[in-house]
């Protein structure tokens, strides 16, 4: 170990600093925990503090991996860099960083009074982070800072980040701040935690002024589903997939798609009913609805499908008959991005109870020949009807290798050989034998032959 002792401090006299990390990180892995009793743990506290006050930023991110294994010795020095003003800011930043490795009080105490005092927000935000870190210990230190308002902000956050249950109530003591920021980190680090006194909160802040907090309220409740019959969560949720801004109208949606009932359902469904619903919130609804997997829910993709495809044929006949009629009228043509994911959707239904409607769904709108059912449409089809498994599928997908396109005949292929590669086979060879077949079938079942 003397030997590169020696080598550090020919690189500190050459102020190599990159170098003199690397010797000192050699002295820290062959001795992890040096120990004040060591002979070279002042030696090597004075030379990491070198690096610390002249390196670049990447010689202090080496040299803060060396000062933590030198035990408490390193704590008063740390502490000196943190409280000296004109010292570097990023030498600073990273002694707050390391100081962070030591549990003790005299290190919080440094960290607290930081996040108090400080004008930088650039120090107080780590000393935030480095006191969330070091967790319970640094719960009491942190509260006390909620009365002021000038560390509010920053005490909030770490709190946020602790994680424990312990921080309940100082959070819950902010959850009404004036300040928007505190109220969201407030929200924040609420909803990891399932307490009686937490949901209240947030239903409250659903009607909050700032987007962000309603949008956090939103996703907190929507993880906790299990509410929705104590608070009638979905009527809670509903009017914000009308809010003015579109990322809380996204997060509802997401809220719903957890719920999973019928009449979560039905909120979804709704947003189909409008032509003021833009598209990425279709899209949202359409995938909540997908992660619901129940019956209800499939039947709502399914009439949005129908409606979709009919709504020119409805505007020309007045009385025509659809399987699932609810104010056709108020329904939107939707775009060909919106049924690819809703097949897309519908391909990837996992509950077996569930796949043979998804199927039915898939084979119909391919067989009524749905005005939008082209290219990268039909792929998608293709590629659902062979995810789910369902052998109804073979003869709708053999019928589809008559189209021109190779791109999709290869999906078809691709999907018979999943769904059922010998039966498919078999019924291709058939088919090639007889000599009534359309040329443009005869030539896509010869191909897929020749491919299999």
């Amino acid at each position: 170990m003397s030997d590169v002792l020696e080598q550090a401090q020919v690189a500190a006299k050459q102020r190599n600093w990159s170098l003199l990390a690397q010797y000192l990180q050699q002295l820290g892995n062959s001795d992890k925990k040096l120990g004040i009793s060591s002979s070279y743990s002042q030696q090597v506290l004075t030379l990491a503090l070198d690096v610390l006050e002249l390196g670049d930023f990447q010689d202090r991110w080496e040299i803060a991996k060396v000062l933590p294994n030198l035990g408490t010795i390193a704590i008063a020095p740390l502490i000196a860099i943190i409280e000296d003003e004109d010292a570097d800011l990023e030498q600073r930043w990273f002694a707050v960083r390391i100081l962070g490795n030591f549990d003790r009080p005299e290190a919080i105490a440094t960290l607290v009074e930081l996040l108090k005092t400080s004008e930088s927000e650039e120090l107080s935000s780590i000393a935030a982070d480095t006191l969330a870190n070091l967790g319970p210990s640094a719960i009491a230190s942190l509260t006390n800072l909620l009365v002021h308002e000038e560390s509010r902000q920053f005490a909030t956050s770490a709190l946020a980040q602790i994680r424990q249950p312990e921080t309940i109530e100082p959070l819950l003591s902010v959850a009404g701040d004036p300040l928007a920021s505190v109220r969201l980190a407030a929200i924040e680090g609420l909803s990891s935690f399932h307490d009686s006194r937490i949901p209240p909160v947030l239903v409250k802040a659903l009607k909050d002024p700032v987007t962000a907090v309603r949008k956090e309220a939103a996703i907190a409740l929507g993880l906790r589903s299990y509410l929705d019959g104590e608070l009638d969560l979905v009527n809670l949720l509903k009017p914000l997939l009308k809010d003015i801004h579109l990322e809380v109208c996204l997060a509802a949606a997401i809220a719903l798609g957890r719920i999973k009932t019928d009449t979560a359902a039905a909120a979804l469904f709704e947003l189909f009913q409008s032509q003021k619903t833009p598209v990425s919130l279709q899209i949202e609804a359409v995938r909540a609805l997908g992660w619901m997997e129940t019956k209800t829910a499939l039947d709502y993709l399914q009439k949005v499908l129908i409606e979709s495809g009919n709504f020119q044929e409805k505007e020309e006949n007045k009385n025509l008959e659809l399987e699932i009629t609810s104010h056709p009228s108020s329904f939107i043509s939707l775009p060909s991005s919106l049924i690819k994911e809703i097949i897309t959707i519908l391909g990837r239904v996992e509950n077996p109870n569930l796949k043979p409607q998804a199927a039915d769904i898939l084979i119909n709108l391919l067989q009524a020949r749905h005005p939008v059912i082209v290219g990268e449409v039909k792929q998608s089809l293709a590629l659902g009807l062979g995810q789910l498994g369902d052998k109804k599928a073979i003869e709708p997908l053999i019928e589809m290798l008559a189209d021109a396109d190779s791109s999709i005949r290869l999906h078809c292929i691709a999907a018979l050989k999943q769904l059922a590669p010998q039966q498919a086979y078999q019924q291709l060879e058939n088919l090639a034998k007889e000599n009534n077949l359309r040329q443009n079938l005869k030539q896509g079942i010869a191909i897929a032959l020749q491919e299999w």
